[in-house]
């Protein structure tokens, strides 16, 4: 997931970080259960589904889209215009907002200024905040904001908590903080996997959504055709399959590629990552939005490839899953990704609010796949709300509304662009109906919302 063209005042994160939400007030700290010992495929690096995609670092306030265009030559959106572009509003009229629903957020060191900021970004944009409920799990250090690996995650984990508010601003928002620095090496999907687990186990969430990732080529075993490594990571997944909790994942930012173990050299042909690649996972590929200052479309979406591009392909561990038999004749016999795809391109970036940084607070833009699955999370937390009931694994549902008429399904087909890497490796075509660019395509949440809670089973 390295950079490899030029942008706009970039300001490189701290590899090994992308993530959720999170408040100043920090939970009771859960100890226990949170160590490695027992799980194959502890020394796998975790790296973050976005690696730098951090322009205008510390701006004074959001700028218009002709001032981002005339200043950095690309396009900056904030939340409302999100909430127009995804058609949110019936919905939010109709007093679908989130409430009484949870998003949970898994993210390394978190951000100690997380409530702050995301009350800060809710004022500007005139959206009421809400209480971001933070447990540390494990040994947590300190943030130091002379850290690149703790500043590069809080950015991560202010860019989730604001993106997912933005969809589901009464959602309540769950920041799980680990104590993982994946830089250097050190344990961190099982640690992961353990909060997940346990969050799972106690009720804690309606959706848990993970921007980060780790290449399957880079676990143990790999080479030699023995995936165990990334198969006894699965337990968390498993546990919310059964709990009717909803899981998501960010598709990455290398196209049909991703990092090699060394976490800044992609490989050089098509490789996919876990867990965005896991069946039990709802993978959320990238977009990128054309809008007006209104927050119009002023051309259909087209796939995510300026500083980046969506992460998609074929898994080469898992098989083809049982919902991905009607579009078999794209994804082949293996598992495909993404399953959908929300904004996630630099031009068309986020405006995100933090202070986390001293020498840097103010308003930044963020773009990638990261960006993607916390939006995508908000709108499952409004589903599981209209629902009355947890809509748990969407894959079945999702691709039956995809077969489907697109005024009621909200499925909007993306057609236009590719993932095609920077490094050389061809991806895919975004074309009529799934690709493996943005999957099914992305939504209009007003239509989308009601048939995502129709279609889907109680739990």
């Amino acid at each position: 997931m390295r950079r490899t063209r030029p942008r706009p005042r970039v300001v490189a994160a701290a590899a090994g970080a992308t993530a959720l939400t999170a408040a100043a007030l920090i939970a009771a700290p859960i100890s226990g259960a949170a160590t490695a010992a027992g799980h194959p495929g502890a020394a796998v690096k975790v790296l973050p589904a976005v690696a730098g995609h951090h322009l205008i670092k510390g701006a004074g306030s959001p700028l218009t889209i002709a001032q981002c265009q005339a200043k950095w030559g690309i396009n900056c959106y904030t939340p409302l215009q999100y909430r127009q572009a995804y058609d949110l509003k019936p919905l939010y009229r109709a007093g679908v907002t989130g409430k009484g629903r949870t998003i949970v957020i898994v993210d390394s060191f978190g951000s100690p200024t997380i409530q702050h900021d995301l009350d800060v970004y809710s004022a500007q944009f005139g959206m009421a905040s809400t209480h971001v409920q933070v447990v540390k799990w494990g040994d947590v250090p300190p943030f130091d904001p002379t850290n690149p690996d703790h500043t590069g995650w809080a950015g991560e984990t202010t860019l989730d908590v604001e993106m997912a508010h933005a969809m589901a601003p009464d959602a309540h928002i769950v920041l799980v903080e680990t104590g993982v620095a994946e830089t250097e090496g050190v344990t961190g999907l099982p640690e992961m996997m353990d909060a997940e687990k346990y969050m799972v186990d106690h009720g804690t969430g309606d959706v848990i959504t993970q921007s980060f990732g780790a290449t399957e080529n880079t676990f143990p075993g790999f080479g030699q055709g023995d995936f165990s490594s990334i198969q006894n990571l699965r337990y968390a997944f498993k546990d919310a399959q059964r709990h009717g909790v909803t899981v998501l994942a960010s598709s990455g930012d290398g196209g049909a590629t991703d990092a090699m173990a060394d976490g800044s050299t992609d490989y050089p042909y098509p490789v996919n990552s876990w867990p965005s690649s896991d069946p039990l996972v709802t993978s959320i590929g990238g977009t990128q939005l054309h809008l007006d200052d209104a927050g119009n479309r002023l051309a259909p979406d087209s796939v995510y490839n300026d500083y980046g591009a969506g992460g998609g392909g074929q898994s080469h561990v898992f098989s083809r899953p049982l919902y991905q038999n009607g579009v078999r004749q794209v994804v082949g016999e293996r598992r495909g990704t993404p399953d959908i795809s929300m904004s996630a391109a630099v031009d068309g970036g986020a405006w995100v609010y933090s202070s986390f940084d001293p020498t840097a607070v103010g308003w930044d833009v963020y773009g990638g796949t990261s960006e993607a699955s916390p939006l995508f999370s908000g709108i499952v937390a409004l589903a599981d709300q209209l629902a009355g009931h947890r809509v748990g694994d969407i894959h079945q549902a999702l691709y039956a509304l995809a077969k489907g008429s697109p005024k009621f399904s909200g499925i909007v087909d993306v057609a236009d662009g590719t993932n095609n890497s920077y490094d050389g490796v061809t991806g895919y075509t975004a074309v009529k109906g799934y690709d493996m660019a943005t999957g099914v395509g992305t939504l209009d949440a007003a239509r989308f919302v009601p048939a995502l809670a129709l279609t889907s089973r109680r739990h």
